[in-house]
């Protein structure tokens, strides 16, 4: 198998890639309602701490495994055991780790697909004058329509793999360089909006005035989860685009961009969103929820209210999809290195997705009462399993690959970080992120 050919165009462009596969769901839904059920400053503290020395050295391990390869996962991976004179089997990660991004993205279509519904919902005005109770029903009401949430999720699944179909230059990174930008320009104006809001400063200091005695074994366990789930890492998704890498670029300092971005996204989308509910002396502890029911009960009194919800949802739409579209990626380019051409590729791993989708489109109606395991619908089984147990273990897998078995010489070549660097990043990861990624695992577990 020969080298990949393509390569990020410039070094921003495999920035704002990887920020682009990182920043999603995670951090404009989950991290919002996380934050809410977990004490708000405290697990905010405790997730960038975190993030600093957990998920950024395993995202610094994918991604040089990918750049040490130069080849898609399974052969990147494949290559390097043959390189360090181990079993080649190490190829499996690769896709094991496809697996999980096909899962992940499998529901990933189905929740963006109510982004798409409720921009509309939003745009035409059709929160205002509601009720709780009558908003509340309204989102039952979606979910229980199959038609609805397929044509939703068809739609996404559409847009995200026209996108991958064009190829690394004509597709990702020209959407990546228009879409992130506007990403951020979006959260700076709501932020702004959430300012001029009556629950601001209590946000604020909600958010940034941490309470030490709210430290919880529960806490700290979920601030840790979500680290390593806010990075996209343990997917074997970084490892192909460390492949495309630009060959004279920091990997530190590109991934520690990756980590301010990413975490900006996060802060940016609390502030704007708990400013908004404590406007409305709501509860920021709402759980899953907190997008699809609450916010809109607490926009739909506000000044102004269905136009910024409106451009709330039309940012998750953005998040989710550059989100798809850079996960897809390596999905794609297994079947490319298997011999297929670039659109084939997309349309055969966009059919599959679709396919799979719709048990969780199901899942909400015919298919409710269906229990796969533990009592779970699909739905349930597909956002638990992948993220909860499929990212440790591949996270874990990686970091073992890339700090204990590849060759120091190649590994610091691939890192580029010099030689001080080198040990100190092999050590954290020895020594502290892999076994806080088996905390994470043995947690989840138990």
């Amino acid at each position: 198998m020969s080298e990949t050919l393509e390569r990020w165009g410039s070094r921003r462009a495999f920035i704002l890639a990887v920020t682009g596969a990182a920043v999603g769901l995670g951090n404009i839904w989950r991290f919002p309602y996380m934050t809410g059920e977990n004490g708000g400053a405290v697990f905010l503290l405790l997730y960038v701490v975190f993030v600093l020395i957990l998920g950024l050295p395993i995202m610094m391990a994918e991604i040089l495994v990918g750049r040490a390869g130069r080849r898609g996962p399974m052969h990147a991976l494949a290559h390097l055991a043959r390189q360090a004179g181990v079993s080649p089997h190490w190829r499996w990660l690769g896709l094991f780790g496809a697996v999980t991004v096909f899962f992940i993205l499998s529901f990933y279509s189905v929740v963006s697909g109510w982004s798409i519904e409720y921009l509309i919902e939003s745009v035409n005005g059709n929160f205002s004058g509601r009720t709780p109770d009558e908003i509340g029903a309204s989102f039952d009401a979606f979910l229980a329509d199959p038609l609805r949430m397929t044509f939703n999720h068809t739609l996404f699944i559409l847009l995200t793999m026209s996108v991958v179909a064009a190829g690394i230059s004509g597709g990702l990174e020209r959407l990546n360089n228009l879409l992130m930008p506007l990403l951020y320009i979006l959260l700076v104006v709501l932020v702004g909006y959430a300012v001029t809001t009556d629950g601001f400063g209590t946000a604020m200091a909600w958010l940034f005035t941490p309470d030490l005695e709210a430290i919880t074994l529960s806490v700290v366990l979920n601030a840790m989860g979500h680290a390593f789930f806010t990075l996209a890492v343990g997917a074997c998704a970084l490892m192909a685009y460390g492949a495309y890498m630009p060959d004279h670029q920091s990997l530190p300092r590109a991934v520690a961009a990756v980590a301010v971005l990413d975490v900006a996204v996060a802060l940016l989308a609390g502030i704007a969103i708990f400013s908004v509910v404590f406007s409305q002396g709501m509860d920021p502890a709402e759980g899953p929820g907190l997008m699809f029911v609450t916010l809109p009960i607490a926009f739909s009194d506000l000044p102004g209210g269905p136009l910024w919800l409106g451009v709330f949802f039309l940012l998750l739409l953005l998040a989710t999809w550059t989100s798809s579209i850079n996960l897809a990626e390596p999905l794609v380019a297994i079947c490319t290195d298997a011999g297929l051409k670039r659109g084939k590729a997309a349309a055969l791993i966009g059919s599959l997705v679709w396919l799979v989708g719709l048990l969780s489109v199901f899942s909400f109606s015919s298919l409710s009462e269906v229990k796969w395991l533990a009592g779970m619908n699909f739905f349930e089984l597909v956002t638990t399993v992948p993220l909860e147990f499929f990212l440790p273990i591949g996270g874990l897998l990686i970091a073992i690959f890339a700090a204990w078995i590849m060759p120091a010489s190649t590994a610091m070549r691939s890192l580029d970080a010099g030689p001080g660097g080198f040990r100190l990043w092999r050590g954290l990861v020895r020594y502290v992120s892999i076994p806080l990624v088996v905390i994470v695992l043995l947690s989840a577990l138990w």
